[in-house]
């Protein structure tokens, strides 16, 4: 696993894009960094870090996605990873808030950005970036964050991480060849509040009560209304409110 360092990069996501752009870069390339000035959530939203104390990496996956209607399959597969390594660092309560924000117990400990890009020969080349909260502790400006330190007490190697979580990721894409069904299950069961009446504010600003149900084979949030009607939910749609 070839393994690239960096102090400091406006966004491990960008930096290893355009490394990416070199067909012979070596699969599962693996890039970090000390701070991130320009980190990016999803859709687009800011991803802060104290400098030194988290994790910040993104990987290069290739030759896994070929149809760009399943793209969702590389999430079911990289937060699952994530999970699994936090559980062998026995990291309690762990969740997945849909689509891929790591929560321990209500509060958010890490996210994932993957970002496709299709190429002209028809293959979907990935970049999946990371942010992990390991040793910060201040969470002031974050009331709905934390860190494996606060959650356990204790600091961490973050060096060490990098390679467990790329191990997971590449059992798990062998896991999926034969076997997709068992982690589409567990993906399910560890759905941040499936299950629970919970409120929800869409993207016109209206507040309504709704169960997650499930996601869709695109990645859509299924919510089961207070009719009985299930509607599916895109990133950025709906915002939980807990």
């Amino acid at each position: 696993m070839k393994v690239i360092k960096l102090d400091a990069i406006d966004s491990t996501n960008d930096f290893l894009k355009s490394l990416s752009s070199q067909d012979k870069l070596e699969n599962f390339t693996v890039v970090t960094a000390e701070n991130q000035t320009k980190g990016k959530g999803q859709m687009g939203a800011k991803w802060e870090s104290e400098v030194g104390k988290n994790l910040i990496m993104s990987v290069l996956v290739k030759d896994f996605l070929f149809d760009n209607e399943k793209v969702f399959n590389l999430n079911i597969i990289v937060s699952q990873a994530v999970i699994e390594v936090l559980k062998s660092l026995n990291i309690p309560e762990l969740t997945i808030k849909w689509p891929n924000d790591i929560m321990s117990y209500t509060k958010k400990i890490g996210g994932i950005l993957i970002e496709n890009t299709l190429k002209s020969d028809g293959r979907i080349v990935s970049v999946v970036g990371l942010g992990l909260n390991i040793n910060q502790t201040n969470f002031d400006d974050l009331p709905n964050a934390s860190s494996l330190a606060v959650i356990s007490g204790q600091t961490f190697d973050k060096e060490i991480l990098p390679s467990l979580i790329v191990e997971k990721i590449k059992h798990n894409i062998n896991l999926w060849l034969n076997n997709s069904e068992t982690l589409w299950e567990n993906y399910f069961n560890l759905i941040f509040k499936k299950g629970i009446p919970m409120p929800f504010k869409n993207k016109a600003d209206q507040n309504f009560m709704g169960i997650i149900q499930g996601v869709s084979a695109v990645g859509k949030l299924q919510i089961v209304l207070e009719d009985d009607s299930v509607s599916e939910f895109d990133i950025k749609e709906i915002q939980m409110l807990y």
